[in-house]
């Protein structure tokens, strides 16, 4: 279930486009990106570019049973996960984005999780959660603040472009999570 190879034009004409959110009530997790790149605009699919390791760190740290593809992103609503981002719009890279618009961000992401009660709130990307929770010395992991009544965790960005972190790194940080959700 493969999708064409973007062309260059096709990334250009996708900046500032956004993707539609997989999102339901009452999810185990909603994994919370800081924004789509332009391969996932071109494509419309979350986590798109080749390099991106999200899809692979969700499998290695069992979240999932296979390896899924960006075009079956809804299949993670069957097994209880949502994605959505902090910044809606698409850029060529996260350093794109202005403070502001992660602090708005954040607020978005508050009325999504009131709406649609998560268990918890997965923000992939500790930069950006510092910055819109104006929170600068968090550290990965579980927050000790919530949204509404879901647990907040922060994990490493999986982008391709994240070199701080190897996939087994991702998945161990991934299998935290999964093992604390495991465990209510």
């Amino acid at each position: 279930m493969n999708f064409p190879k973007p062309t260059r034009a096709d990334l250009l004409a996708a900046k500032d486009k956004t993707l539609r959110d997989v999102i339901a009530p009452g999810l185990h997790v909603l994994f919370c990106g800081i924004n789509p790149g332009l391969y996932s605009g071109a494509t419309g699919h979350h986590f798109a570019r080749p390099g991106n390791r999200f899809w692979p760190t969700l499998y290695n740290a069992g979240f999932t049973s296979r390896l899924l593809v960006p075009a079956e992103e809804r299949e993670l609503l069957i097994l209880g996960y949502g994605i959505t981002n902090l910044v809606a719009r698409t850029t060529a890279t996260a350093d794109e984005l202005e403070p502001d618009e992660l602090l708005a961000g954040r607020k978005r992401l508050e009325r999504k999780v009131k709406r649609y009660q998560p268990r918890v709130v997965a923000v992939l990307g500790i930069g950006a959660y510092r910055t819109a929770f104006q929170e600068p010395k968090a550290i990965l992991g579980e927050q000790a603040r919530s949204i509404a009544k879901a647990a907040i965790w922060v994990l490493p960005n999986p982008s391709g472009l994240n070199a701080h972190y190897q996939l087994a790194d991702l998945a161990e940080h991934f299998r935290a999570l999964r093992e604390a959700i495991q465990d209510p």
